[in-house]
C-alpha cells in the first residue's frame, strides 16, 4: 500500500513538472513569435525566435530535469522508452501532460496579446494573408515543401535532437558538466533553427505543435488550422515521433553500444540508487503525514 502511493505521489510529481516544463516553453517559444509578428518586425527577427525557443527549452529543462528529466516533447520521452530509460507506463502521463503545457502555453500567449492580436488582425483571426497570425502557435510549410520533403525534415530534425540530447546526457561520453546540461540542450535548438528552420519553422516536438494548434481552433481560427497546406497538421505530430526512435537507435549502436561493460553497470546502479532515494523520500513523507493525522 505504501509503495502504491509513493508510486502515484512520484508519478504526478513528474506530471505536474513536464506540464510546467512544457508550459515555459511554448511561453518563450511562441511568445518571440507573437512578439515579432505583431511588431511587424519591428520587436523581433528570426534570430529572435531562435533565441526564444533556445532559452525556453533551456529554462524549460531547469524546471523540469531534476524531477520527470525534462523531456517536455513526446519524441523525447519515446526515445528514453526505447532504450530503457523511462518506464512504459509512465509515458502516456508524460504525454499528456506535456500537450496540457502547450495548450495552455500557447493560451498564455493569446491572453498576454489579445490587444495586440486584435489591432493587428482587426477581430479577424486567420492562418492565411496579410495578417496571417495561427502560425505564431504552430509550424506551416514553406510554399516550395513537399508532404515527403516536409516528413523527412521532421525526422532528419527530431533524429539530430535526440542524438545530441543523449550525447549530453551519456556518462560514457564527453558529456556536460552537472548542472550545464539544459544550457546545452538549448543550443541544440539554436544549431537546429539557424540551419534547418527553412522548410517549416523547425517544429519537432508534436506537443509543442498540436497543443497550440488545438488552442487556435478553438479560440478563434477554427478548422481551417487542420486543413491548410493539404492538412499538414499531422507531419509535425508524425515525423518527429519517427525520428525521435531514429536518432535514439542510431545513439545506441554507433555509440552508447560501445562503452565499456562496466561504465553501463555503474549506470545502471546509479538509476537503481536514485530509484531507492526517491521511494524512500516518498516513505518518508507518507510517515510524517500520518504521524500529523494521529496527532
Amino acid at each position: 500500500m505504501r509503495k502504491h502511493c509513493a508510486l502515484k505521489h512520484g508519478i504526478f510529481k513528474e506530471f505536474l513538472a513536464e506540464f510546467l516544463g512544457t508550459f515555459v516553453l511554448v511561453l518563450f517559444g511562441c511568445g518571440s513569435v507573437a512578439q515579432t509578428v505583431l511588431s511587424r518586425n519591428t520587436l523581433g527577427e528570426p534570430l529572435t525566435v531562435h533565441i526564444g525557443f533556445s532559452v525556453g527549452l533551456m529554462m524549460a529543462v531547469y524546471v523540469a530535469g531534476g524531477v520527470s528529466g525534462g523531456h517536455v516533447n513526446p519524441a523525447v520521452s519515446l526515445a528514453m522508452v526505447i532504450l530503457g530509460k523511462l518506464k512504459i507506463w509512465k509515458f502516456p502521463f508524460y504525454v499528456i501532460a506535456q500537450f496540457l503545457g502547450a495548450f495552455v502555453g500557447a493560451a498564455a500567449v493569446f491572453g498576454l496579446n489579445y490587444d495586440a492580436f486584435m489591432d493587428f488582425t482587426s477581430g479577424i483571426l486567420s492562418v492565411t494573408g496579410i495578417n496571417a497570425t495561427g502560425h505564431i502557435f504552430a509550424s506551416y510549410p514553406a510554399r516550395h515543401l513537399s508532404v515527403l520533403g516536409g516528413f523527412i525534415d521532421q525526422v532528419v530534425g527530431t533524429g539530430m535532437l535526440v542524438l545530441c540530447i543523449l550525447a549530453i546526457i551519456d556518462g560514457g561520453n564527453i558529456g556536460a558538466p552537472k548542472g550545464v546540461e539544459p544550457l546545452a540542450i538549448g543550443l541544440i535548438i539554436m544549431a537546429i533553427g539557424v540551419s534547418m528552420g527553412l522548410n517549416c519553422g523547425y517544429p519537432l516536438n508534436p506537443a509543442r505543435d498540436l497543443g497550440p494548434r488545438l488552442f487556435t481552433a478553438v479560440a478563434g481560427w477554427g478548422m481551417e488550422v487542420f486543413s491548410t497546406a493539404g492538412h499538414w497538421w499531422w507531419i509535425p505530430v508524425a515525423g518527429p515521433m519517427v525520428g525521435g526512435v531514429v536518432g535514439a537507435v542510431l545513439y545506441f549502436l554507433l555509440i552508447e553500444l560501445h562503452h565499456p561493460h562496466d561504465q553501463d553497470e555503474k549506470t545502471h546502479e546509479v538509476e537503481e540508487e536514485e530509484e531507492e532515494e526517491e521511494e524512500d523520500e516518498d516513505s518518508s513523507l507518507k510517515d510524517k503525514y500520518e504521524m500529523i493525522a494521529m496527532s
